[in-house]
């Protein structure tokens, strides 16, 4: 998976206007425009698109644990010059403060089934013996259950009003 297909799919899962997703990106004290955004959503054979680079993507999950979370006692975290699924999945999870028991949840939604402790060999460190590396398949099936649970929740809480 692209940052770009990253961000699109975190966009659309959460609703986010264009003003929206630089407000995050300033949240992580990072500053872009909206054509900038634009342009990072745009799909790959699209005239102005621009590939997102690993430090914006990790500094656009930083600034979406801040706005989720809110802003952490001290310094701001320091966005990583190289992103992988596994350091994707755990910025995701920490924005969404789940659990173990609820990013399973969001796996079955997807109609992805895995077992606590393959879920939880993703979120040790890489030298550890029992680490496993987060394939693209697993981030995309982890997205749409994301998206299938934030997108009925908002329907249901829509409906109530």
């Amino acid at each position: 998976m692209t940052n770009n297909d990253i961000l699109r799919r975190v966009r659309y899962t959460f609703d986010f206007k264009d003003s929206t997703m630089v407000e995050i990106f300033a949240l992580a004290d990072v500053s872009v425009s909206a054509e900038q955004v634009k342009a990072w959503l745009k799909k790959d054979d699209m005239d102005g698109f621009e590939p997102m680079e690993d430090v914006e993507l990790a500094s656009f999950l930083n600034g979406l644990i801040t706005l989720k979370r809110g802003a952490r006692e001290g310094d701001k975290p320091v966005p990583e010059s190289r992103l992988n699924n596994n350091i994707i999945l755990q910025k995701l999870r920490i924005a969404m403060a789940f659990k173990a028991e609820d990013m399973l949840e969001v796996m079955r939604l997807a109609e992805f089934n895995i077992s606590p402790h393959e879920l939880s060999a993703f979120f040790r460190k890489p030298d550890n013996r029992q680490y496993r590396k987060c394939k693209d398949q697993i981030l995309r099936y982890f997205l749409l259950g994301l998206q299938l649970h934030m997108r009925s929740s908002k329907k249901q809480a829509t409906s109530k009003s």
